[in-house]
């Protein structure tokens, strides 16, 4: 049995959005929606461990250590789904 579809009304920048973010995935639009809407309905629980190892982060950064700059972690966001996503590399503290 075929799902049922809607036809939702969106702005032309929103909908080219839309259509080159799932083209980048190879997905249609509505799969990358879908999955879109998983991700915000997701949980996702950090274990005291990784508390402790943000709370030790943002404390460095409170301590003015420096840190990646917005731009190189835009580009490397912007790859994310892509065959040039490269995962980030741990720091040795």
């Amino acid at each position: 049995m075929a799902a049922k579809t809607r036809t939702i009304e969106l702005d032309e920048a929103t909908a080219s959005a839309l259509e080159s973010c799932a083209a980048e995935r190879g997905l249609s639009v509505s799969e990358f929606v879908a999955g879109m809407t998983a991700l915000q309905d997701a949980s996702f629980a950090l274990t005291p461990e990784e508390e402790d190892d943000l709370d030790r982060q943002w404390a460095a950064i409170k301590a003015g250590e420096p840190t990646i700059p917005h731009e190189e972690v835009a580009q490397w966001l912007r790859t994310w789904g892509t065959s040039e996503f490269k995962p980030r590399r741990r720091s040795k503290t």
